[in-house]
């Protein structure tokens, strides 16, 4: 079966918003142990997530006794397209290889322009979708 979304990208999806939630209602930034409780997420897994959104400049992230993280930007800007690409790379339901080399016949393929069309519809309805929507 294939996915959509992956473990990491659904998760990274609930922290951010969670994170978009708290911060936002308490005006400061939210600890891993705060998301660990709240979504039941496995420790090292997210914070190898926010560390990763954090360079990706989707999450600010501090040190110290204050320390946190916090959303860098308008979760109005903040799309799941943007988060999918950063756990699973551009949108694209082609895969055209032939025994691990890439298939002679990819420029040419009618299946593989319908099936790139699709991905581009794909992508671009996942732009719509923000984290401020899902809030």
């Amino acid at each position: 079966m294939m996915k959509l979304l992956t473990r990491d990208t659904d998760y990274a999806v609930r922290a951010l918003i969670f994170i978009g939630k708290e911060a936002k209602r308490e005006n400061r930034m939210v600890t891993v142990d705060e998301i660990v409780r709240a979504l039941k997420l496995p420790r090292a897994l997210l914070r190898k997530l926010l560390q990763a959104l954090s360079k990706s400049k989707i999450l600010n992230s501090g040190k110290g006794k204050r320390g946190g993280f916090s959303l860098s930007k308008d979760p109005r800007k903040i799309n799941i397209s943007d988060i999918i690409t950063i756990f699973q790379g551009p949108v694209d339901f082609t895969n055209c290889l032939l025994r691990n080399a890439p298939c002679p016949n990819r420029k040419i393929c009618r299946v593989r322009k319908k099936i790139l069309s699709l991905s581009r519809y794909v992508d671009s309805e996942l732009k719509k979708i923000t984290l401020a929507s899902l809030t």
